[in-house]
Parts: structure tokens; sequence; C-alpha cells
């Protein structure tokens, strides 16, 4: 199915799948974990909502909808931000704006009273869903919330732009009530399981609210620092101070707005989520400190399909090819720019060497064409390849190693994709990729390392890690001992399917009629 035929549609389903920007618009692992997911379970009928940012930047399906998908809808955040009509005078809800200033004041004083600041949330975002005291309309228009955004800009506000702070703040909350609609019209489910925190666990925890459901929590990376490296590389988001009125050690208020914003979302998420699994212990330690219920939390990791990657093992010469593959989309959290530069080095040495990037480059067009340009500068065009996206099973008799050089991973598939067909990896020391090359705990350390760890954004430390490698046939081939036998212990689908199974059989327990 591809996103120009009509979307399934159903009167009711057992489990909702929640995403924001992932599957089926965008491949990536998420995504591909998304489909593995709905695949494994055919017995149950999925029904999938997908919040997107604007239409134009999603160019159809990367994937087909599995059969088990029987509806499927899509919400795109900001393509009505003005699309609305005249305004007409309004005075506002006086109870509900009480109720949004108390919320201010709690959220301005950060961690002082946690449970009465989500207490406080509850109860506003009950008001936000449609016949609730609080509408969209309101917000927008009504004397009330004029009268709150001056207040708060006056007391907090540090930017001289109100401008600024106006439409900052209007951008910011008005998807929330799109939300709120769409948590008011889903069709009738058993069971929410949600991707991330963010919007999309925001619009769990407001369907857990009004209906009562189970609500699982899969974060695979921690959705509220990913957003803080975004916006702190943000150029769209201004500063309006003038070199005397600006502290360069001080993050700029409306960066801290959007990631106080985002930090509240997700704990408003794991107040209503249970379970909360990461993929790893480092990141259920993050969403502990981050305000999840420590009871609640348990690590699932990603698993693979064995019988889909082994028989690739057989296809590898006897010798690692000088190929580096990079197989992940061209955005800055992937630090395309550091592998290029590290392909200098490793090129300068191993003069038969290529890099491919294999990865779609649509997402974010201005930093592909840099990459490219930076390729061009160091005259590395007959060795650096940008393939767009590929078939794994493709890549991997082809190449050598695995190269991640991210700034922010969870814990991911395309290493133990390589894994399972028998080829190392060389990664950043960002999430489990650290875990996944050295073992974790005694047992899966004795298997041996199954590549290199280097710091981020090093390109002498990724270049000579994978020079090392490459050069030495005795050392990939215990690297890609250790692999295999690290991945076929470890981290296989079945052993993943069947703790999501549980996972599963326990919400829906007692939850026999949709709601």
């Amino acid at each position: 199915m591809t996103s120009g035929t009509p979307h399934p549609k159903a009167r009711e389903a057992d489990i909702a799948l929640l995403l924001e920007g992932t599957f089926p618009y965008v491949s990536g692992g998420v995504s591909s974990w998304i489909n593995q997911i709905v695949r494994a379970y055919p017995e149950y009928r999925y029904a999938i909502v997908f919040l997107g940012s604007r239409r134009s930047d999603y160019n159809g399906f990367k994937y087909e909808l599995p059969a088990n998908v029987v509806h499927f809808e899509e919400h795109f955040l900001y393509d009505d931000l003005s699309a609305r009509g005249l305004p007409v005078a309004r005075r506002g809800n006086e109870f509900a704006f009480a109720m949004a200033t108390s919320l201010v004041e709690c959220l301005r004083h950060g961690e002082a009273d946690t449970a009465q600041t989500l207490k406080t949330l509850r109860s506003l975002t009950r008001e936000m869903m449609p016949g609730g005291k609080l509408q969209i309309d309101d917000f927008l228009y009504s004397e009330r919330s004029w009268e709150l955004m001056c207040d708060t800009y006056r007391r907090y506000c540090t930017d001289p732009s109100f401008v600024d702070y106006f439409w900052t703040v209007r951008i910011m909350f008005q998807p929330l009530w799109m939300l709120a609609k769409v948590a008011q019209q889903l069709l009738p489910v058993r069971v929410l399981h949600s991707a991330s925190t963010g919007y999309a666990g925001f619009l769990g925890a407001l369907l857990h609210e009004a209906r009562g459901l189970p609500m699982a929590l899969s974060e695979h990376g921690i959705y509220t620092k990913e957003r803080q490296i975004d916006l702190l590389k943000s150029e769209w988001i201004r500063d309006n101070r003038n070199v005397f009125q600006r502290d360069p050690t001080e993050l700029s208020y409306f960066r801290q707005m959007w990631i106080r914003f985002f930090e509240w979302m997700g704990r408003y998420c794991y107040d209503a989520a249970d379970p909360i699994i990461a993929l790893y212990e480092t990141n259920r330690l993050r969403q502990i400190h981050d305000g999840a219920e420590a009871s609640r939390t348990f690590n699932i990791p990603n698993g693979i399909n064995l019988a889909r990657f082994a028989p690739l093992r057989q296809l590898r010469p006897a010798t690692p090819p000088p190929v580096l593959c990079l197989i992940g989309r061209v955005v800055p959290i992937k630090d395309i720019k550091t592998f290029i530069r590290a392909m200098r080095r490793v090129v300068n040495q191993m003069p038969a060497a290529e890099g491919w990037i294999a990865g779609p480059a649509e997402e974010d067009p201005q930093y592909a064409q840099e990459c490219q340009s930076l390729v061009q500068s160091l005259g590395l065009q007959e060795h650096v390849k940008f393939l767009g996206f590929q078939r794994v099973e493709n890549l991997m008799p082809q190449i050598g190693l695995v190269v991640l050089s991210s700034i922010s991973e969870a814990l991911p598939l395309v290493i133990l994709e390589g894994y399972a067909a028998g080829v190392p990896t060389v990664s950043t020391d960002v999430g489990s990729c650290r875990q996944l090359i050295e073992g974790l705990g005694d047992d899966d350390r004795a298997l041996g390392s199954s590549g290199a760890v280097v710091p981020i954004a090093d390109p002498q430390a990724l270049a000579d890690a994978s020079i090392a490698l490459l050069s030495d046939t005795t050392a990939w081939n215990s690297a890609s001992a250790a692999a295999m036998a690290r991945v076929e212990r470890y981290y296989t689908d079945t052993m993943m399917f069947d703790r999501y199974r549980s996972v599963y059989d326990k919400a829906l327990q007692g939850q026999k009629e949709p709601v």
C-alpha cells in the first residue's frame, strides 16, 4: 500500500500504535522495529495513528502496511496553525485560565512539586478536550489568554521581542488541541502503545486519562534528550538580545521554553504509561532521572531475524573488503561530516578504500548538500558514495565495516544486522554501542570485542580504528566471530517478540471490549 491509496479504516481494533515522525513514512531503525513488531503478532488488529509535522515533509510510504493494520489515520500538527477564520471577541473561561496560570507557576518552579504539577497538568488537559472549559479559540483569541501571555512575558521572558514570544507560545501549544480532538475521535481500542514520549506520548496520556486504557511506552532513544540536541543546534529559534544583553554561557529563553515544554510532556507521558520500556540500562536510568517511576521500567533489547542475514556470511570474501559503510539518514544527529573527514585519513593510508553512505537524504536537504560539498572539498569524489536508501542484505556481503559516527543513538538495529552477517562495527561511544561492541556482563564480554568504540566527533580516532581492523585480517575475523556469537546469544527477534507478547498479554487482560 502507498500513501496514494485509501487508508484502511475500521470500527475497532486491539492495539493503537501512536507514532511520531516514523513508520510508515520514514525509514530507519525505529520504523524497522515497528514493522517487525506489527508483523510478529498477526492475531492482533492494529490501529496506527501517525503524527507528522506538515504533510509536505513526507513523500510517500517507505513501508507497506501489514495486513493486520486494520486502521490508519494521520495528522499533521503544523498544517492548520493559520487555517482558522476571523476571530470573534471572547472573554475566556475564568476557571480554565486560573488553572492555566497555576500550571505556569508550577512549571516555573521545576522540581519543587512534581506531583502537584502533574495533577494540575492532568486537570488542564481534560479541559482541553472537545466540550471542555479551555478550547482552542479561547487560547488563540480570548482576552484572558492575551492577559496571561502579557503577564508571563513581563515576568519571565528575557528576550526583548514580544512578537517572537507571542508566536512561539502559539506554535508550541496549539497542536495540543488537535491531539485532544484526535483522542476524542479515535476508534475504540483495548491497549495503547506509544513509540516515544513527545506528541505521540502526550496523545497516549490523553487517551489513558479519558478512557482508562492501559498504555505501554517503548523508547528507543530518549525523546527529550534528542529534542534538546535538535533545539540546541536549531537555527530557526531566535535570540533577539544584543551583545550587551546576552550571556554567552546562557541558553536563549526560547530554547529554554521548548526544552521545558518537551520535558513536561515526557513527564505527563511517564505518569500515564505502565510499563515504560527502554532498550538498554543507561536509557532506563535516564527515564527514571526524567521522572519515570522505577518500578514501571525495564529493558527489552532490539532483536533481528537471524535467518534473514546468516546466509550472507557465506558471500563474504576471504579478506575484509576495504569498504566502510554508514547506514543511516543523512541528518546532523548521524554526524555524517565526521565520517567524511575520517575517510580522508583512511584513503590516505588505504588508497583503495571507499566510504558508502546508505540512507535517505531528503529529510534535511541543506545538510545533505553540505555533506556533498565537504566530499568535494576534501577531494573524495571517487571514494565517498551517497547511495540513498538501500536494502541492507545487498550491502553486507560487499562491506568490511558498519560505521556509526552518530552523536546520539539508542540500540542501533544496523549494528545487529551487520553482526548477523558477520560484519564488525566501529562506532562512536553513544547509546548502547559500547555494550554491543564490548559486551555487557562477564559472559558477554568473554565473547570478545566485535569492533571498536571511538569518541564522538573525532575523525582521526574513527579512521584509525577502521584502518586497524581492515588492515589486519586476523583481528577482523576475530571481531566478526564475536559479532556473530553476540547477536545469536542476546539479540534475536524471537527473544524480543516473546517479551513484547508478555507486555501485550498483560495489558489486554481485563480489557475484553474496546473503549
